[in-house]
């Protein structure tokens, strides 16, 4: 047998072996943050969440599912695997239900780190603004239900999270209180929460994302455990671990002051605090991925990089923390790679 016969030979062998996802590693760094598929945001984060001792930290990053630029997130890809990054893949703008399919074949062929790979089913659907300006939890359940189905059928090692729900809002023109979203999905699609691997979730500091640390309930950064009451009192669903996909504070400082927040000099320990005292101790917490490593305006106010990509004082304060070297099972694609790489070159230059 020819060098490339064994290779490719081996390849199939490697990556038609799947297996059911799995949170379980002897190790996790729950230290996280909420980036783009930019490579300098990459490396940004890396720095940050596998800083002090830390390793395979967690990055939450937006996909639109119709995207099928494979130079771009291949590329992205392989930067978070040389940066030890463990991505959870948000689904953002649902367009035709064939995007679905084309998401999961897609995100399935991109080189992941881990054994595992995290998706998350798109975002706040209970906010209208970010589910086709209307509130719709049945055709919401629809979709989770179908997007569960299709991306474990292209390969059982999805691990499949709900969209992180808005938990503070009340029922308006706009949102609709989270409780009243759950219970009319389950009653659309019953069942649909024991479909799920795991739990995303948006605790934000309220009011006006400037809350205490030691504030309970569904406004605070404790939302997830009102949540998970939720789960298990209405649906019977528990034990689900639980990756807080977006929380923190805002800061004054963005393009525009504004004068109604705290200073980035404040909110900094707040962060430190809020790992040391709420989500590290919290078993039931896997990842932690903060909004947002850098955004345009107004959104800038949550910002851990300046418009200078200067980091803002939370950045220092998260990357001077002792953190856990994640040990979580690598794909192959991780091991493996780099190795035929290495092989294909020297079999076609001889």
């Amino acid at each position: 047998m020819d060098k490339l016969s064994l290779i490719l030979g081996l390849l199939t062998t490697v990556f038609s072996t799947t297996s059911a996802p799995t949170t379980s590693t002897p190790a996790n760094n729950k230290f996280g943050l909420y980036i783009y598929s930019v490579n300098d945001y990459a490396d940004s984060a890396a720095q940050l969440v596998n800083s002090g001792g830390g390793d395979y930290g967690y990055v939450l990053v937006p996909y639109a599912v119709y995207d099928n630029d494979f130079y771009k997130w291949d590329g992205f890809f392989r930067k978070l695997n040389e940066n030890h990054l463990i991505p959870i893949i948000q689904l953002w703008d649902l367009r035709k239900t064939e995007d679905t399919k084309h998401a999961a074949q897609f995100l399935d062929s991109l080189p992941w780190p881990t054994t595992t790979h995290y998706v998350s089913v798109y975002n706040e659907p209970n906010d209208s603004k970010f589910w086709n300006n209307k509130i719709d939890p049945e055709g919401y359940a629809h979709v989770l239900d179908e997007t569960i189905n299709t991306f474990k059928t292209q390969n059982p090692v999805f691990f499949m999270l709900n969209a992180g729900f808005n938990a503070s809002a009340r029922s308006n023109s706009q949102y609709l209180d989270e409780e009243v979203y759950l219970l009319r999905m389950d009653k659309e699609k019953p069942g649909i929460f024991k479909k799920l691997d795991g739990w995303a979730s948006h605790p934000y500091p309220q009011p006006n994302f400037s809350g205490s640390i030691d504030d309970t309930g569904r406004d605070s950064i404790r939302a997830y455990e009102w949540e998970l009451d939720l789960l298990k009192n209405h649906f019977g669903v528990e034990n689900l671990p639980v990756f807080i996909t977006e929380t923190g504070w805002a800061h004054q400082e963005g393009a525009t002051v504004d004068w109604s927040l705290m200073t980035a000099v404040d909110t900094a320990p707040l962060f430190k605090e809020a790992f040391e005292k709420v989500w590290l101790p919290d078993a039931r917490v896997v990842a932690v991925t903060p909004f947002t490593i850098k955004y345009d305006a107004p959104e800038d106010h949550f910002n851990w990089l300046d418009a200078d990509l200067k980091p803002y004082p939370q950045y220092e304060v998260i990357k001077n923390m002792t953190k856990t070297a994640g040990r979580p099972t690598l794909s192959p694609w991780y091991t493996f790679l780099p190795n035929v790489e290495a092989m294909l070159k020297q079999g076609f230059a001889n």
